[in-house]
């Protein structure tokens, strides 16, 4: 949820003419990395939270594309706080990821953590 603020912040100095271009897609990109993991994580088993969390690494590839363009196109500062905190959720994500792909592949499939409490 940080990271959404971070971007809705970031996207604020955009300027108007990208309110329904970039601003736009920014934001939904970012919102729908914790979107993704939030309904993941309350599916049935290890395997759906496993594709959701997928899904939400590849908002967070559009997330940071966007945001890299943005620099290049100076509507943000090169060192902005939203894009390296993009890549720490993507690197956070993605070790989850790895996680929960052995534990499938050790026959452990399971609820998922958030399930089993």
């Amino acid at each position: 949820m940080d990271l959404v603020e971070m971007v809705y912040r970031a996207t604020a100095a955009f300027p108007k003419e990208e309110i329904y271009g970039l601003t736009a897609q920014t934001r939904r990109s970012a919102v729908s990395v914790p979107v993704n993991i939030a309904e993941g994580a309350c599916r049935n088993s290890s395997r759906e939270l496993f594709q959701y969390l997928g899904i939400a690494t590849g908002s967070l590839a559009e997330l940071e594309t966007e945001l890299e363009l943005a620099i290049r196109l100076r509507y943000l500062p090169q060192d902005v706080d939203a894009l390296a905190q993009a890549r720490r959720v993507g690197r956070l994500a993605n070790a989850l990821r790895t996680s929960i792909r052995k534990r499938m592949a050790g026959g452990h499939e399971g609820n998922t953590p958030h399930q089993s409490r």
